[in-house]
């Protein structure tokens, strides 16, 4: 079940990595990243809904693990995003890029003293092998000269270790409510998107000095990157509550491939050797995940 879950999850956001990178021209990075829990949240409000009348409420322990580890998840994600940013800022876009991807392999070494999840010797293999191939396919070899000057291997790196942050405390916070593992996923992400659209919306209209200004640029295109991520959200933080995140998360490099498609049919561009043995790489690494953890 994980399996499709985290596939639906890689496609969704491959198609809503698109539409951003439209909205952050036309409206501003600020705004296309508080997009994606402001105007996710209605849908995720409805899921969460239906989680309630199929799969039954949670219930709250006393001890305070789920607002800790579901709050580290919303600033750590808010973090990694911005890390992110700093990484296109600095000009370093495919190095960035590759080092933001190892967060399969941190979250399995974040995973294993917080979640106690073991992997396999193949799932291991995996995992390393996908982030090489991610590495293969990003990567432009003559920056690696210039590297130990280059600020986006600190910016591209934090971003991994934010996003593998992301997805363990996710993990974390669904586990610490008592009830159907589903809704707890679907509660998780509501308040993950809750509290960042509080920081993010306080923070625009504070820049802006209006209290619309989330509201008045490019509403068509923000409701599309907002439904977007919601359902790629909602996958993930199940995948998440499922089973360890660095399967999910190696399993989601697919995302890369699909974005080169897209990338191709649109716009276009052609698809070097080098991205060709990267991709092989990752399918590799998914087939090896993937008949690790089926038995």
């Amino acid at each position: 079940m994980w399996i499709f879950i985290t596939l639906f999850a890689a496609a969704c956001q491959s198609v809503r990595t698109a539409y951003q990178n439209t909205l952050a021209r036309d409206a501003g990075l600020l705004h296309a990243t508080m997009s994606r829990s402001l105007y996710g949240l209605p849908l995720v409000s409805l899921y969460l809904l239906a989680c309630y009348f199929i799969f039954g409420w949670v219930s709250l322990p006393d001890n305070g693990v789920f607002w800790f580890a579901a709050s580290i998840c919303s600033i750590a994600q808010i973090m990694a995003t911005y890390l992110m940013l700093r990484v296109f800022q600095s000009g370093s876009f495919a190095l960035g890029t590759l080092l933001a991807k190892t967060e399969a392999v941190l979250a399995a070494l974040i995973g294993l003293p917080l979640l106690h999840y073991t992997l396999t010797l193949g799932s291991w293999i995996g995992v390393a092998l996908g982030v090489l191939g991610a590495l293969v396919m990003s990567i432009k070899w003559n920056n690696l000269k210039l590297a130990h000057k280059d600020t986006s291997l600190i910016f591209g790196l934090g971003s991994g270790l934010c996003f593998a942050i992301t997805s363990v405390s996710a993990s974390m916070a669904s586990h610490a409510l008592n009830g159907s593992i589903i809704t707890s996923a679907g509660v998780t992400l509501w308040y993950v998107l809750a509290l960042q659209s509080i920081i993010l919306c306080g923070i625009q209209i504070f820049k802006s000095r209006d209290a619309l200004a989330p509201f008045r640029q490019s509403l068509g295109l923000s409701m599309k990157v907002g439904a977007l991520s919601s359902l790629g959200s909602i996958a993930w933080f199940t995948g998440f509550a499922l089973v360890n995140p660095a399967l999910v998360k190696t399993l989601g490099q697919l995302e890369i491939l699909g974005t080169l498609y897209y990338s191709k049919r649109r716009f276009a561009e052609s698809i070097s050797k080098q991205q060709w043995v990267g991709g092989a790489m990752i399918l590799f690494s998914v087939i090896l995940i993937v008949t690790s953890t089926i038995k």
